[in-house]
């Protein structure tokens, strides 16, 4: 097999990133947007020594799971790598990751639920990043095309709020007016790096973010005016990302005009969020995400639960109402400040969150002699470490909630609290992405070993 060569593949299974697999001459091949069931004519991209990775050039025979839509802007910046899956196969796709996972650590006894679908299958996120470059010689939004830095110019990013579309438009269009210079991320110059864009689903209220190079630039005066006109903006933020890095927002912001914060609403609980706050992208499913996990949470009124890495408080707040005392952990000081505030703005007086990472603070907890009844955990990709696990079961909870982003690191976290007396029998995917390959789980950790000193307590 070579580069460039054309082979007649057939697709067998998709990937976890949903490429089509397929074999030929004892190589396994990865297609771009192949689906199982077809025969496609392929061009060989790239050769590894036991695979290779190809795209369609034909489709010779087509599989009734196919959604025959203009995407290839999409798919080719992974943006929307499922758009070419009817949303039913989307959602076994989903499933199939989570029993993949469980089967391949032996916990093939575990049930998996249904995937969740979400009410809305494009349209659905509540803020963009998106990146800002020059392309032909004048500034241009979009996103870089798969494992590249190329800029794909965009207008429609298919799963944003069509809302943040428009103003991600219009604000590009003001950029462009005053000639303000894209980032130049080779030689480190230019000045706006990033739009960064969030929209309150419950108010309507929009945050526009610019991510810059500096503190200010030149035309920000009449850029920020312009921006004011832009129908429904109620901020504009410059973010200061000095560095030469991939992370997108610098530690520093600065507030042009408007309110520091939006507002957004989960179930009757209103919150305050800050432009590096962290609040779940899919605004309509994220109630119904959190009912099931505190649904089976089975709260009692006596409870002392612990929400870990809680971000603006979303889910210990959710629960405050049902349960004696919510105490929260994160480790972004304005998340903190912000999850501290929202309690306030609910009336909520017992829930409590404080700055730090949680494998750092539980630990302090747990020698402290606290005792918590259910542990809520939503932690990002990477999951939890051993010492936050260690921690946790140290507190001798009843239950341990977990809210994942992705199942590798679940079913490795799982295992690990098995080893520490918990049992699990269900996951329950959830999906927060649809169009992407991404799934959310939940799942409820109970304790079943006794430890030595749970008696005095019990």
């Amino acid at each position: 097999m070579e580069k460039n060569q054309i082979i007649d593949l057939e697709i067998t299974d998709l990937s976890y990133e949903a490429m089509g697999v397929a074999h030929y001459e004892g190589m396994t091949v990865f297609v771009t947007s192949a689906l199982p069931g077809e025969t496609v004519s392929a061009k060989v991209l790239k050769v590894k020594k036991h695979f290779a990775f190809a795209k369609i050039e034909k489709i010779i025979k087509e599989s009734p799971d196919r959604v025959n839509i203009k995407l290839n802007e999409w798919v080719q910046t992974g943006l929307a790598s499922l758009a070419h899956i009817k949303y039913d196969k989307q959602l076994e796709f989903k499933r199939t990751q989570v029993v993949n996972l469980l089967k391949k650590a032996h916990l093939d006894n575990v049930e998996v639920g249904e995937t969740l679908a979400s009410p809305e299958e494009t349209g659905y996120r509540n803020k963009a990043q998106v990146p800002v470059r020059e392309v032909d010689g004048q500034l241009d939004i979009g996103f870089f095309r798969r494992h590249s830095h190329d800029l794909v110019p965009l207008t429609n990013f298919f799963t944003t709020d069509p809302e943040i579309d428009r103003v991600l438009v219009a604000v590009r269009d003001v950029l462009r007016q005053y000639r303000v210079p894209a980032y130049d991320e080779i030689h480190n110059k230019g000045e706006v790096r990033y739009l960064d864009v969030r929209r309150s689903k419950a108010t309507g209220e929009i945050m526009v973010i610019l991510v810059c190079l500096h503190k200010d630039f030149r035309q920000l005066p009449k850029v920020a005016e312009a921006i004011k006109e832009i129908d429904g903006v109620t901020s504009l933020v410059l973010n200061y990302n000095p560095k030469k890095t991939n992370v997108i927002l610098g530690k520093v912001d600065y507030l042009i005009f408007g309110k520091p914060q939006i507002t957004d609403q989960i179930g009757d609980v209103k919150f305050r969020i800050s432009p590096e706050s962290f609040f779940q992208i899919n605004s309509l499913q994220t109630p119904r995400l959190y009912d099931l996990a505190i649904k089976q949470a089975d709260l009692k009124p006596t409870d002392l639960v612990v929400d870990a890495y809680s971000g603006i408080g979303t889910i210990g707040l959710s629960v405050a109402g049902h349960v004696e005392a919510v105490r929260g952990i994160e480790s972004v000081r304005d998340a903190v400040k912000d999850a501290n505030n929202n309690a306030e703005l609910n009336d909520i007086h017992n829930a409590k969150y404080v700055a730090g990472k949680a494998e750092e603070v539980m630990p302090k907890w747990a020698a402290q002699g606290m005792k918590a009844d259910v542990i809520f955990v939503d932690p990002p990709r990477k999951g939890l470490t051993p010492e936050f696990i260690e921690a946790a079961v140290k507190t001798s909870p009843k239950k341990i909630v977990y809210v994942s982003c992705n199942p590798a690191t679940l079913v490795r976290d799982l295992q690990d609290f098995q080893k520490h007396g918990y049992t699990f029998s269900r996951i329950d995917p959830v999906d927060m992405f649809p169009q992407t390959p991404h799934v959310e789980a939940v799942t409820v950790l109970e304790r079943t070993k006794k430890r030595g000193f749970d008696s005095i307590y019990e």
